[in-house]
C-alpha cells in the first residue's frame, strides 16, 4: 500500500498472500495501498499493546504460575517483535526498499493467539475476576482488529477466531456455567465482525477505484488518452522531479493546417486526426517518456532521444511522422504539417515550466522563419505584388 511517500511490499508467501487477499478484481496499485493500511501508525499500535500487556501483567501478579508467566512473556515477546518489524517496515517503505510484509502478517494472528491463550488459562484457573477481565480484554481487541485491518478481511477473521475462540473452550471447562453463553455470543460476534470487515473492505476498494479513475480523468486528455497540461506537470514533478533527467529532450509540437482539416472534413475527423497523432508519438517514446496534449493541436513529448544524432535528425523524424497522411473514418485523406521546438534538459535546468517556455519559443521561431520564407517565395514568384 501506499501511505504518503511510503510504499509497502506485497506479501510473497502463500499463507501471507491468502491472509491479505482483498478480492479478485482489485488492481495491483490498490492492493499495494491496502497492504500499507495494515501497518497503521505507532499510536494505534501502542494502544493495543498497552491493553494486552497490562492485562497479562496484572493477572500474572494475581496468579504467579508458569501458565500466566508464559502468557506475559509471550505477550511481551510478540509485541516487541511486532514493534521492531513495524519500525523496519516503515523505514524501508520510506527508502523504497522491500518491507517484511510476510513476517508482519504472520505476527498479527500470533498476537491474537496470545490474547486467546490468556483468556483460556484464566478460565482454567477458576478465578472469576481474572476470567472476566481476560474475556473483556479479548472482546475489546476485536473491534480494533476489525476496524484497523479491514483492508484484509481474511486476516480479521483469523485474528478474531484466535483471540475469541479460546474463550469458548474456556467457557466449556470453566465452573462458571454462565460463561456458556459465550458459545452463542462469540460465533455470532465472529460472523458479524467478519461481515463488517468485508463490507468495509468493499467500500474502501470501490472508493479507491473511483479516486483513481477521477485522478486519471483529471490528468489525462479525454480524447487522445495522453496526459493533459496538469497531468504533464504532475508526472514531471513526481518523485521530486525524477521523471526529467539531464540528457533528456523536450519537444513542443504545433500542428500546421489543423484548422483546415476541421473546416473541410469536420470536427469529428479532426478529433480522429488528433488521436492518430498521439498514437504515432507513442511509437517513438519509451515507457519512461511522457506525452501530453497541451490543448487544441499542441503536443509535448519528453524522453531520452539519445539514439538520434541530434535535434535536427529528431525533428526530421517527427516531421515525417506527422506529415504522412491521416485517414478519417470515412476514408478521406487528411494532411497537416508540424512545427517542432526542441530543447535539451541540462543539469542546470530541469524545471518543466522553464523547459516548456524554451521549447515554445523555439517552435515559434521556426514558425516565423517558415512564414518569412513563404512570403519571400511569394514575392519572387510575383515581383509586381
Amino acid at each position: 500500500m501506499q501511505s504518503g511517500d511510503q510504499v509497502f511490499t506485497l506479501p510473497r508467501g502463500r499463507v501471507a498472500s491468502w491472509l491479505a487477499e482483498p478480492g479478485k478484481e482489485t488492481p495491483h496499485e490498490i492492493r499495494v495501498s491496502l497492504v500499507g493500511t495494515l501497518f497503521g501508525t505507532l499510536p494505534i499500535f501502542f494502544g493495543g499493546v498497552f491493553n494486552t500487556v497490562a492485562v497479562a501483567w496484572v493477572l500474572e501478579l494475581r496468579h504467579p504460575t508458569a501458565w500466566f508467566q508464559f502468557w506475559l512473556a509471550a505477550e511481551i515477546a510478540v509485541c516487541l517483535i511486532r514493534f521492531g518489524v513495524l519500525v523496519i517496515a516503515r523505514k524501508n517503505a520510506q527508502e523504497g526498499k522491500a518491507t517484511p510484509t510476510d513476517l508482519y502478517l504472520w505476527l498479527a494472528p500470533l498476537w491474537g493467539a496470545t490474547v486467546g491463550y490468556g483468556a483460556f488459562v484464566c478460565a482454567l484457573s477458576g478465578d472469576w475476576v481474572a476470567t472476566t477481565l481476560s474475556f473483556l480484554s479479548a472482546a475489546a481487541m476485536v473491534g480494533g482488529i476489525c476496524f484497523r485491518n479491514f483492508a484484509a478481511p481474511r486476516l480479521v477473521a483469523v485474528m478474531i477466531f484466535l483471540s475469541l475462540g479460546p474463550c469458548c473452550l474456556g467457557a466449556l471447562v470453566s465452573e462458571q456455567k454462565v460463561l456458556l453463553l459465550t458459545l452463542l455470543q462469540i460465533p455470532f460476534y465472529l460472523f458479524a465482525m467478519s461481515v463488517a470487515a468485508r463490507r468495509l473492505n468493499s467500500l474502501l476498494i470501490a472508493t479507491m477505484i473511483a479516486e483513481r479513475e477521477n485522478s486519471h480523468r483529471a490528468r489525462h486528455d479525454m480524447l487522445t488518452g495522453v496526459l493533459n497540461r496538469a497531468g504533464l506537470f504532475h508526472a514531471a514533478m513526481s518523485g521530486s522531479g525524477s521523471r526529467i533527467q539531464p540528457g533528456m529532450t523536450l519537444m513542443y509540437l504545433d500542428l500546421d493546417g489543423f484548422k483546415v482539416v476541421n473546416d473541410v472534413h469536420g470536427h469529428e475527423a479532426g478529433d480522429t486526426l488528433l488521436t492518430q497523432v498521439a498514437n504515432r508519438l507513442r511509437s517513438i517514446v519509451s515507457t519512461e517518456g511522457l506525452i501530453a496534449r497541451m490543448g487544441g493541436d499542441e503536443f509535448v513529448v519528453i524522453d531520452d532521444f539519445s539514439d538520434y544524432a541530434g535535434p535536427d535528425e529528431l525533428e526530421k523524424v517527427v516531421t515525417r511522422l506527422i506529415e504522412d497522411p491521416f485517414w478519417s473514418s470515412t476514408g478521406a485523406s487528411m494532411h497537416v504539417g508540424v512545427s517542432v521546438g526542441i530543447t535539451r534538459v541540462t543539469g542546470d535546468e530541469a524545471n518543466i515550466d522553464a523547459l516548456l517556455r524554451m521549447a515554445d519559443a523555439s517552435m515559434y521561431a521556426i514558425k516565423r522563419r517558415r512564414t518569412q520564407r513563404s512570403n519571400e517565395t511569394s514575392l519572387s514568384l510575383n515581383p509586381s505584388a
